[in-house]
């Protein structure tokens, strides 16, 4: 008889899927991942396949298990955790999309954004959504979807066009969580902090927004039902007879950068978590009041567990970090990610260089979707190791912006910032941060957070873990970076203000 028992989590990424089993003490068990492909039909487009995100999401939980040697029998939850914002529309009656996602970092709608704006919408979007009126979110991506998915690749005897399909309630959205949540257990749901970044959901009221879903000729049959992060209902099972065989509930979702904050346990107002992944994301816990930003941020659903108040947050969103150390790879002026660090602390300054990674616009607090990428002060003596190095620092001044807006709102002081991500691992990027932002930098011990935090709501709602405090016993510090007070940073930041100002309103048609 098995006497062990775990708790799994999906976490379902920009750029691949993994799943990881922890265990009472949020050790990592079992761990698998699988990269996807990025699809880029036009410039400014990014789309993922779904057929191809469900399936490496099957081989990653099958993988993890077997390489442990684990039953599915001794998983008393699984919880899911996602890349936000990124929109599926798919038929009801066959499971199958209608056209690829469109993720998150798509620009396709920015000329509908711009229409929504000149037609005095901002504002009222923003009281009911938290959010800015952005291509980021997904309402103008399920609008795109039902206007221009293909009818013919609908495999129907008598194509219909997509939009009286989904009118007639043959069709269903959501986002990735959703369509997880739907392949494994049948079910349209989705949990509060991933339908607050729809730019659909009335986080005030907590409910889906008819004016909003009227606006973005979304119908309302397709949208999923809204449940707890942390459901003592749970969002149903897997099939005993499907590719686990067994049972397990699903009990759990949150958005990527709610999952870290809930791994990170910041479960009181005040607490603070920035998670370093493709982008980088910012959020601080405001408890149950949700805090209104007059300095760019975005204010958000945190989590809600079962039976309590919603938890908010105040966020900064910023597109693009990990993925610039993605880019450098691209550019060949990398060989790994790992290399970055090594060329970095080789030169003692970026000699005047400045990069800011605009490549799919620029989040907050600034939320100029035309800006663009952008290296600027290089002379003839500017080597790949200045490059590199300037490409570190504009992932910490970038998080500078967005603490100084936060600081702001919030009206604290940040004393200290946990940290999270794979970009967490270097070292340099860590304490040019701590000197760049002013404050204590803190990495703990297991960073992949995102994951913890999932499968935290779901065992919390399964009585796997009883309460939070034991989650707050789990955690544990690898490193703290203090502030180098010798730096020498308003300088930089200064000019690190002017670069971005050259990379702004740069794509004027198409976002070309």
């Amino acid at each position: 008889m098995m006497s062990e028992t775990y708790v799994g989590s999906i976490d379902q990424g920009t750029t691949g899927t993994r799943f990881m089993v922890f265990d009472h003490g949020g050790n990592v068990i079992a761990n698998a991942y699988e990269k996807h492909e990025q699809i880029y039909p036009e410039p400014g487009w990014v789309e993922h396949d779904p057929m191809e995100i469900w399936e490496n999401t099957k081989s990653v939980i099958n993988t993890a298990l077997e390489q442990e040697g684990l039953d599915a029998e001794q998983l008393d939850a699984i919880g899911v955790t996602n890349q936000r914002e990124t929109t599926i529309v798919w038929d009801a009656e066959t499971g199958k999309p209608v056209h690829n996602a469109l993720v998150w970092q798509d620009r396709r709608t920015t000329d509908r954004v711009e229409e929504i704006q000149e037609m005095g919408k901002v504002e009222d979007i923003r009281e009911k959504t938290g959010l800015e009126c952005d291509a980021y979110f997904s309402a103008t991506k399920t609008e795109w979807i039902l206007d221009n998915a293909d009818p013919i690749k609908l495999q129907r005897s008598r194509p219909q066009d997509v939009r009286e399909r989904a009118e007639q309630g043959e069709l269903l959205m959501g986002t990735i969580d959703t369509w997880v949540i739907y392949n494994l257990t049948g079910n349209h749901i989705t949990d509060v902090s991933n339908a607050s970044r729809t730019m659909l959901y009335n986080i005030r009221e907590l409910e889906w927004d008819d004016e909003l879903l009227d606006l973005f000729n979304v119908p309302k049959s397709m949208v999923p039902e809204v449940r707890p992060s942390s459901d003592d209902e749970t969002y149903g099972s897997t099939d005993a007879d499907g590719f686990l065989g067994a049972e397990v509930p699903v009990a759990g979702a949150l958005g990527d950068q709610q999952a870290a904050l809930f791994g990170q346990t910041c479960f009181d107002a005040g607490d603070a978590k920035n998670t370093y992944g493709t982008g980088s994301f910012m959020l601080m816990n405001t408890g149950n009041e949700a805090v209104p930003s007059e300095h760019g941020l975005l204010t958000t659903i945190g989590f809600q567990r079962s039976g309590e108040p919603v938890q908010y947050a105040l966020e900064g969103s910023i597109f693009i970090t990990g993925a610039a150390i993605e880019w450098l790879e691209d550019m060949t002026l990398i060989e790994d990610a790992a290399e970055s660090e090594s060329l970095a602390r080789s030169v003692d300054s970026t000699d005047g260089v400045y990069v800011v990674p605009a490549f799919a616009g620029l989040g907050a607090p600034h939320w100029d979707q035309r800006a663009r990428g952008t290296i600027v002060g290089m002379t003839r003596g500017t080597r790949r190791e200045h490059v590199v190095r300037a490409t570190l620092e504009s992932i910490a001044y970038q998080t500078k912006d967005v603490a100084e807006a936060m600081v702001e709102d919030a009206d604290i002081d940040l004393a200290s910032l946990r940290v999270d991500g794979g970009a967490v691992k270097n070292n340099f990027l860590c304490q040019i941060q701590s000197n760049i932002i002013g404050t204590e930098i803190v990495r703990p011990v297991v960073d992949e957070t995102t994951a913890l935090g999932s499968a935290y709501a779901a065992g919390l709602a399964v009585g796997y873990w009883d309460t939070v405090d034991e989650l707050r016993n789990n955690w544990q510090i690898d490193r703290s970076f203090e502030v180098d007070e010798d730096a020498n940073i308003e300088v930089n930041y200064d000019r690190w203000k002017d670069a971005v100002e050259r990379a702004e309103d740069w794509a004027q048609d198409g976002g070309e």
